[in-house]
């Protein structure tokens, strides 16, 4: 396969806007072992959301410490706060879940770092066509050519409307084009301009904080048939610190089983929710050992291998913008971070995790101006894309490899980084 048969198979649109990366000769190889675990993470996954809601709902309705639910809460409408605790959406969940996972060395932990949960996932349109155009080559991707297309029609299996928003309107030529693969009863629409005149399945392609650019978003948020549904606290990375909160653990205990529990915990990377409220003298943040957040602004570059971002349900909690990498800043500068993250949490909260650092691999790519293959040493994120059926039976669609530099410490997709879908080595 060369670059330009590559690059003559994109369709006109080139699926995303001011967006490129490089082209690859090959498929990112991962082993049957972890295949296997990267099938079954699915399930372990909306086990997790599931108990996620639950916790939050009972918070909630006062059967358990009100602070819970007050904290996913903060900084949203007392309308969307409603329509998320209301019986109309009661049992709903999300049906898409795509982790973040960072391919990590298995000497020092399972193997990869769930770093993000993300029910409202970019990259479905890319993912499906780069599987079509290895497929089309020769090669047997992980989750078949359709395995993308078929999930996302469990979604909605008799057709209806994708929504994409002026917000995330650079994911407009990938999600239009998904839907040309999806078939007739299948199409994407602007957001702002769906009146809502029909019950039709939908799919929400922006983010709760934009709602009010949305004309039709409170009555949207009313539909139990809106994929995902209106629970902006199960899209905030905040539960990934609360999986980890002694205050929590029995809580866990009570709504996971103890399988899943241990999964979800052997990938989740240890986290911290920013909360500046002050501890008891004798008191420390776990695994910090430390009494104050302050002190953890005052850490040595040793010291700060921590991941401070944004939780959500802001502009800046998606795609790594707010992401701040400890070891990566001077210590004035993240002193600064902390202290921004800490007088934030009152009206859009902040969360830590230990930074896992990425395994280095080498991996192929064609030199955008000749053509000829050159090995990129670089780390990896894989993302895989589940798809909940209306059964509630989980199915993996497919998984994308974002390859990028050695030195970039924060894995997204760039212009220098290789975008590929992955295959099981022999």
């Amino acid at each position: 396969m060369t670059l330009e048969e590559i690059r003559s198979a994109l369709p006109a649109s080139k699926l995303r806007n001011g967006a490129e990366w490089l082209f690859s000769p090959e498929p990112f190889k991962i082993s049957r072992k972890e295949a296997r675990e990267i099938e079954s993470l699915g399930h372990t996954l909306a086990m997790f959301q599931k108990a996620s809601e639950s916790i939050y709902q009972r918070s909630a309705k006062g059967r358990l410490p009100g602070w819970i639910s007050d904290l996913f809460d903060t900084g949203k409408p007392d309308w969307m706060v409603g329509v998320q605790r209301g019986s109309g959406l009661r049992d709903v969940l999300p049906r898409v879940i795509r982790p973040d996972l960072i391919l990590t060395d298995r000497d020092i932990g399972s193997g990869y770092a769930l770093t993000e949960l993300d029910s409202v996932p970019g990259g479905m349109g890319i993912a499906t066509w780069l599987s079509q155009v290895y497929t089309a080559h020769g090669f047997e991707i992980f989750g078949g050519e359709r395995g993308i297309v078929d999930g996302f029609k469990s979604l909605m299996p008799e057709g209806g409307k994708i929504l994409v928003s002026e917000e995330s309107a650079d994911y407009m030529p990938e999600m239009s084009w998904l839907a040309e693969q999806l078939g007739p009863g299948y199409e994407t629409i602007s957001a702002e301009s769906d009146d809502l005149q029909d019950d039709e399945d939908r799919y929400r392609f922006f983010e709760w904080f934009d709602w009010e650019n949305i004309p039709g978003a409170r009555e949207l948020a009313e539909r139990s048939n809106l994929t995902s549904p209106c629970k902006p606290h199960l899209e905030e990375k905040l539960w990934l610190a609360l999986l980890w909160s002694p205050a929590l653990k029995r809580l866990w205990e009570s709504e996971m089983r103890g399988s899943h529990l241990q999964r979800i915990r052997g990938v989740v990377p240890f986290g911290w929710a920013m909360d500046p409220t002050p501890l008891p003298p004798h008191a420390a943040l776990p695994r910090l050992g430390v009494n104050t957040w302050s002190e953890v602004g005052d850490f040595s570059q040793k010291e700060r291998r921590l991941v401070a971002k944004l939780s959500g349900f802001n502009e800046l909690a998606w795609g790594s913008k707010s992401v701040t990498i400890g070891h990566d800043l001077s210590g004035e500068d993240w002193k600064v971070a902390i202290e921004q993250a800490v007088n934030d949490f009152d009206t859009q909260p902040w969360m830590m995790q230990q930074y896992q650092p990425g395994r280095v691999v080498e991996h192929p790519y064609f030199d955008e101006a000749t053509g000829a293959v050159k090995i990129m040493k670089g780390r990896v994120r894989l993302c895989p894309y589940y798809f909940i059926d209306s059964s509630g039976e989980t199915n993996m669609g497919g998984t994308m490899a974002t390859i990028v530099p050695a030195d970039k410490k924060k894995i997204h997709g760039m212009r220098d980084g290789i975008l590929v879908p992955c295959m099981i080595a022999e």
